[in-house]
């Protein structure tokens, strides 16, 4: 059963499954109408959905209810609905089923592994198959009529792959279970010290034995830890040993924290997977499913908080869709009958006040020196709320003279919005103080498993803090508190969820800045057995009175299901009215009024708020978004009309340029053409003309020896050309250079033999010019020395290049010949003396071994210069 009070959606429970959230059901209210299609928790999805995608407005959906009415299941119906039909994308698709697939994980079903690698097996984390053997967990039954454990560990196993977990990250979360698990059958067994104080020990060591092989710690220091503490008075560290209930307090408190740590980390990690990456646009959808409300036969500081949060939660819904909205009546000047509704402040401000409520009353019993119990906290509440109207207790109704017997002696009672309820003060410090000893905490920054570790960082020895830790009540109060504050965030006068109509494929366009948006939807518990087909209409009734639907009812049928502000009103539908399309030029008020009185809607169903314009009837808002649509479709025509109209002729004139350039080069490349085909046919007339009268003078002037004159002349130039080439192309005066240029011409090869002759005569005669006479000896004795030795010795080559005299001495000429000189190049050849055979020399080389050295007088000849050095 589901149905609508205005913008709050009504689901009863049916504790089954049903075939209404089928894909179909997707695609049947996926871009509808909010209130033209039936009632489902579908079209609360669909419409935050859109005002999140087209308004660009932060949306917040607030699932509320008892325990059991099915808040998780609406939850999950809503995040499966959003993730099929928002955008696709191989990146959204990845987040959209991790989103989906993180309620396996949190809902927990740890206890084995993954496919790859294999899992540690229940021997690995050392635990039994029986669950009854784990004080922790519930003894009377190891499961659940109709569960199939397997199966759901399966698909927490396919939950935790997708989501991106490691094989090693599911292997450490698995052990830190175990531990939990383990801690619980530790037990501890009394014992008293030489001094007659009382001490605790380990009863088995076995299972703390365990424990510390899977996190790999001492069993001493898990040991000493559990069964003393250590206490810092000024700069003394005393160790106190701890009684058996002081160790049992100690463990389970280590068991709490772990697992609450635990879980805070699994949700850390979860939300490290599926965020946003840096630099891109956020916009928050939030799926609030959170504690119902609860009253059991034995209520306990739980229920008291838990049953805080509901009452806060009722605060908001009460400012959404009561309080808030008739103040907004009355501030718009809108003529209204106020409709009279509980307020539940006065509730909270009893729970939460900071210097006289419940909560700051137990922190101050937590925080008294001296004796401290329940007994003295739960009468300074009898004597701080003597007279209040929503709190009672045996002393204040014997006070009033009341006679109630259903409230014992250590109960306090509130009236909460949704009933009566009892709770017993016994435990109540104790699990608000929730200490967790510092002795602990360093045994587990001790431990070598890392994500243990990472759980404590306050037993880092480094960071030792001495302040107290707030308590459990402070820290669920400042949850709360931050809670509110976010939900406000956006918004800081009211939280309104406003259906609007229409195809939301159009583009709106924000006039400020975001908003949050609330969808409420309120379950209701048929029965108190969790049985389907089973409806009990005084439960229903009872929730339907405490939830405020009976006033949201009233308040729905005298008040108006839209109201927007004038200017982001005229923003969204100026388009219906020719007097305010495109612009307005008056007030935003001037303008709706115009717009209105253009369109057929009955004075009854408007009104003109001081900042707001009221429209009464959905139906109404409707055909305001189906004129809005059919105009915009026609202004998206008159825009493509328009563009395609400025597209031709942009194509047109950039055609026609084109047109014209082309033209203007293809005349000036015609031009050019016939210029040159003209040009070419003077030049060829002129040449014809030249040499006609070129030849006919030379047949007037030729004579019988014009062809041996030109020859002559020829022959003339081309041996003046060689002789100046030859001029600028003269080998060194070097007299070993024997470089000459060759002839150009085979008729110059006689003529070029004889000057290159001649000019080596001459360089050879300015050679010896300029020696002097010890040098011109010296030259004299080796050509002599090598006419005698040549192809007699073998230092000797049998060709090699010098000079010869031609003639005499005296005045004669010399010349560059071939002959035999000694090559100066050659290696020493030591063994020509036959040494290796001479007594003298075997014996002095058998005393100096290979130390003997022979040394002679050489002088080196320059061959380029013929100069002599030593």
């Amino acid at each position: 059963l589901q149905t609508y009070i205005g913008n709050v959606l009504i689901s009863v429970n049916p504790y089954r499954s049903l075939p209404i959230y089928t894909p179909e059901k997707v695609e049947e209210y996926h871009n509808c109408n909010f209130f033209a299609v039936k009632p489902h928790i579908y079209a609360i999805a669909d419409d935050a959905y859109r005002s999140l995608r087209d308004r660009d407005r932060d949306q917040c959906i607030l699932i509320t209810g008892e325990s059991g009415s099915g808040k998780t299941e609406a939850s999950k119906l809503v995040m499966s609905y959003v993730a099929a039909v928002c955008s696709k994308g191989e990146e959204v698709d990845k987040v959209k089923e991790q989103l989906l697939q993180s309620n396996p994980v949190l809902e927990g079903n740890l206890g084995g592994g993954m496919a790859e690698p294999p899992p540690p097996t229940p021997e690995q984390l050392k635990l039994r198959q029986d669950c009854r053997h784990y004080g922790y967990l519930n003894r009377e039954s190891a499961g659940l009529p109709g569960m199939d454990d397997a199966a759901n560990f399966r698909a927490m196993q396919d939950a935790m792959r997708v989501i991106g977990f490691s094989p090693a990250e599911v292997t450490a979360l698995l052990e830190v279970t175990a531990v939990v698990l383990k801690l619980g059958n530790v037990q501890l067994s009394s014992s008293y010290q030489a001094s007659g104080m009382e001490a605790c020990s380990i009863t088995e060591p076995q299972e703390l034995q365990e424990i510390c092989e899977l996190i790999g710690l001492d069993p001493s220091t898990l040991e000493q830890a559990l069964c003393s503490r250590t206490v810092k008075a000024r700069n003394e560290m005393v160790v106190t040993t701890l009684s058996v209930p002081q160790g049992y307090y100690g463990r389970d408190a280590l068991a709490k924290n772990i697992y609450s740590r635990l879980f805070d980390w699994l949700v850390t990690r979860i939300n490290t997977s599926i965020q946003v990456k840096t630099g891109k646009q956020r916009k928050v959808m939030g799926v609030l499913d959170i504690y119902g409300f609860e009253i059991f036969q034995d209520n306990g500081f739980e229920q008291f908080i838990i049953n805080y949060c509901n009452e806060k939660l009722q605060q908001i819904f009460i400012l959404m869709t009561l309080k808030e909205e008739q103040e907004e009546y009355v501030r718009e000047g809108i003529k209204w009958s106020p409709v009279e509704f509980f307020d539940n402040t006065i509730i909270c401000d009893l729970i939460e006040n900071s210097k006289g409520g419940i909560l700051a009353m137990l922190d101050e019993e937590c925080l008294r020196p001296g004796v401290v119990n329940e007994d003295t906290f739960i009468t300074k509440l009898n004597q701080l709320f003597a007279t209040h109207k929503h709190y009672e207790s045996k002393e204040t109704q014997n006070a009033r003279r009341v006679m109630d017997s259903s409230l014992p002696a250590r109960c306090f009672r509130i009236h909460h919005y949704a009933g009566k309820v009892t709770y017993n003060v016994t435990g109540f410090i104790e699990k608000n103080n929730d200490l967790l000893f510092r002795d602990l905490s360093q045994a587990m920054w001790a431990a070598r498993h890392m994500l243990l570790r990472s759980l404590f960082p306050e037993g880092d020895p480094q960071k030792v803090s001495l302040k107290l830790p707030p308590t459990a009540g402070f820290q669920f109060k400042a949850s709360v508190a931050t809670l509110m504050k976010n939900l406000y965030s956006k918004n800081p006068n009211y939280i309104r969820y406003r259906p609007w109509g229409g195809n939301p494929g159009s583009a709106l366009v924000p006039t400020g800045p975001p908003q949050l948006t609330a969808a409420l939807p309120r379950c209701i518990k048929p029965n108190e057995s969790k049985a389907a087909m089973v409806f009990t209409p005084e439960l229903v009734l009872a929730q339907a009175r405490y939830l405020g639907l009976m006033e949201n009812v009233r308040v729905r049928r005298v008040g108006y299901a839209f109201r927007q502000l004038y200017g982001s009103f005229l923003e969204r539908y100026k388009m219906l009215s020719a007097h305010t399309w495109p612009r307005w030029a008056g007030s935003d008020r001037e303008g709706a009024e115009v717009l209105l009185a253009e369109l057929p809607y009955p004075p009854e169903e408007l009104a003109f708020g001081h900042t707001k314009i009221f429209i009464r009837s959905p139906r109404s808002l409707f055909d305001l978004e189906r004129r809005r649509q059919e105009r915009i479709a026609q202004l998206a025509t008159l825009i493509q009309k328009t563009f395609r109209g400025w597209r031709c002729r942009t194509q047109y004139q950039l055609m026609r340029k084109s047109q014209i350039i082309i033209s203007a080069w293809f005349r000036g490349h015609t031009q050019k053409n016939k210029y040159k085909q003209m040009k070419h046919s003077a030049l060829l007339i002129q040449a014809y003309a030249r040499g006609w009268k070129v030849r006919r003078v030379y047949r007037r002037c030729f004579r019988s020896g014009a062809s041996a004159c030109l020859a002559n002349f020829i022959y003339r130039r081309l041996v003046q050309k060689f002789l100046l080439g030859l001029q600028k192309n003269l080998p060194s005066m070097s007299v070993m250079d024997q470089t000459w240029p060759p002839a150009p011409y085979k008729f110059l090869t006689n003529a070029n033999q004889e000057l290159r002759s001649i000019f080596y005569r001459w360089k050879c005669k300015k050679y010896r010019e300029q020696l002097t006479p010890q040098r011109r000896a010296l030259l004299q004795t080796k050509l002599c020395a090598s006419e005698l030795f040549k192809d007699k010795k073998m230092l000797y080559s049998k060709r090699c290049r010098g000079w010869r005299l031609e003639g005499w001495w005296g005045g004669c000429s010399w010349q560059l010949v071939t002959t035999s000189i000694p090559s100066l190049q050659q290696p020493f050849h030591g063994e020509y003396l036959g040494l290796a055979q001479n007594p003298k020399y075997q014996k002095l080389h058998a005393v100096a071994k290979d130390k003997l050295v022979m040394a002679d007088t050489v002088r080196k000849v320059n061959r380029a210069s013929g100069k002599v050095s030593p």
